[in-house]
């Protein structure tokens, strides 16, 4: 079965290759198309060609930068808003042109909680990607950025609490929380092994984050390849929304 075209959203530069870079590469090595829009950080800062490499690495496409800053590092797009100060509508208007234009049948996403330890440009990226896969459809809505697109699915890149592993005491290690999903939250589970070598590739683009000590792709880097591979090599998703299809249902249902 031929895979969907996949746009991921997701807040910072290496946030695509930490949570969802398997799946990314499997859709742009088997034809699909796979493209990634990031948030935060400036196109004019050093990340952005970390972006860039990375990108590469996974075949996911040019970046695609909304240019806000960082929630803790509001030098990394001078003159401009944070991400989770700006206009809620405004971010939204500028996902759904985003998707508008590559016209993805799925997106995806960071979780509700903010993907594990909870960063404020997490829940904010949630929750605009949220808004901005409904909107994208609705042509009387945002009617500056485009044709109207309703893309087929909207995922959240997620850690069950049976997922969490290793990476579990890694992150605690240095003082970060875990927020987990309960299981039964984790509505696909993706075996990335045969794409560890782009995953990583595209982790180890992000060379300013893997030389700091606390940053995750730091960490990894310092482990041996043996317990990385297995902190890496699977992904977990949950669907949160799909396609509106015209039914008979007379009455709500759950």
């Amino acid at each position: 079965m031929a895979l969907p075209i996949l746009l991921g959203v997701f807040a910072h530069p290496d946030d695509e290759a930490l949570l969802a870079g398997g799946v990314l590469a499997q859709h742009a090595a088997e034809g699909a198309g796979a493209d990634v829009v990031t948030a935060t950080w400036s196109p004019t800062s050093h990340r952005a060609p970390e972006l860039t490499d990375a990108l590469a690495a996974l075949g996911a496409g040019e970046p695609r930068m909304l240019g806000y800053a960082d929630a803790r590092i509001p030098d990394s797009a001078p003159g401009r808003a944070r991400l989770c100060d700006a206009p809620l509508d405004e971010v939204v208007e500028l996902l759904v042109g985003h998707i508008r234009a590559v016209r993805p049948q799925v997106v995806v996403t960071h979780d509700a909680y903010g993907q594990l330890t909870g960063h404020p440009d997490h829940v904010r990226t949630h929750q605009a990607t949220v808004l901005a896969f409904h909107a994208a459809g609705l042509e009387h809505l945002h009617t500056d950025a485009g044709a109207p697109w309703q893309p087929g699915a909207l995922y959240a890149a997620t850690h069950p609490l049976s997922g969490v592993g290793e990476l579990g005491p890694l992150l605690e290690r240095v003082g970060k929380r875990i927020l987990s999903v309960p299981d039964e939250h984790a509505t696909a589970t993706v075996d990335v092994g045969e794409w560890l070598e782009q995953k990583w590739a595209a982790i180890s683009a992000h060379r300013s984050e893997a030389a700091r000590e606390r940053s995750l792709p730091g960490m990894l880097s310092r482990l041996p390849a043996a317990e990385r591979e297995s902190i890496i090599s699977t992904e977990h998703f949950t669907l949160l929304a799909s396609r509106p299809t015209p039914g008979e249902l007379q009455q709500l249902a759950f």
